[in-house]
């Protein structure tokens, strides 16, 4: 009984040993609020995301009230944006959205919001090779755009306003053309009732882009295969009354902002 005792007082010097050895060697157990934002806000700058994101984590911890943790949340969202980190990304600036509505940046916070969602859908070699987008899962694009028009209904004066409307259009443009991929779809594969049910969805809820025009056409087949010739005679006429509008200039906007580079407005000064 004594022996037994004896190796339970020894591991608990030894644990109590490393526990404190621990402790010794933490670097920052003595750092003020503003010590943890230079030293991450430096680590961010330095390319060092993991170590930004360690940094920021433990000023928010440590000093959690301070008017450094509140940019440090948004901060340490960018850090794990570059990381490659969206999901993380996305939860650091939902919760700086929902503690600080009112802060000065939250605009900034939904247009973070909406590069990292329409990031995470482009892959490498869209960012140097133009690819069509629309083939892809439109869910993530479907986020983005809420954020960008957050940015533009909410904040029209602010200065991500402009950018994050171009950048709504493009994708509302994608969106729709992704439907015409599903409506296409339909179509080649005999589901002529889907394939129009699908045009009639785009009709409706994307009748400002130039897809419009092409799920007529998907609609009008549909109809005659169907052999609805009325339908498929009345969509025609609609598609005859409606091609001055197809080639709209909300849609070559949003084709510029395409070319740019979803790069160029990541280095913004957030102040």
């Amino acid at each position: 009984m004594g022996r037994h005792f004896l190796y339970i007082l020894i591991v608990a010097i030894l644990l109590t040993g490393c526990a404190s050895n621990k402790k010794n060697d933490d670097k920052t157990r003595n750092w003020s609020a503003d010590r943890f934002y230079t030293e991450a806000s430096s680590a961010l700058a330095e390319g060092d995301y993991e170590g930004a994101i360690e940094y920021y984590e433990k000023l928010e911890a440590r000093y959690p009230y301070g008017h450094q943790a509140a940019q440090g949340q948004l901060d340490v969202a960018f850090a794990y944006y570059k990381y490659d980190e969206a999901d993380s990304a996305i939860d650091a600036l939902d919760r700086f959205i929902r503690l600080h509505p009112e802060h000065p940046q939250v605009a900034y916070a939904y247009y973070m919001k909406g590069v990292v969602n329409l990031n995470r859908n482009l892959g490498l070699l869209d960012r140097f090779i133009p690819t069509d987008s629309s083939q892809r899962d439109p869910e993530t694009f479907k986020d983005a755009y809420d954020a960008f028009r957050e940015v533009v209904e909410r904040f029209p004066t602010s200065r991500y306003a402009k950018d994050a409307k171009q950048r709504a259009i493009f994708l509302h443009n994608t969106i729709a053309r992704h439907e015409v991929h599903v409506a296409q779809y339909y179509l080649d594969r005999g589901a002529y009732l889907a394939a129009a049910n699908r045009g009639i969805y785009v009709v409706q809820n994307y009748q400002r882009t130039p897809s419009v025009k092409d799920v007529l056409e998907i609609m009008a087949q549909a109809y005659d295969k169907m052999e609805l010739p009325k339908l498929a005679d009345d969509t025609r006429r609609v598609l005859e009354l409606n091609k001055v509008n197809f080639a709209s200039d909300e849609y070559k906007e949003g084709e510029k902002s395409l070319l740019r580079s979803i790069w160029d407005t990541l280095g913004l000064d957030k102040n």
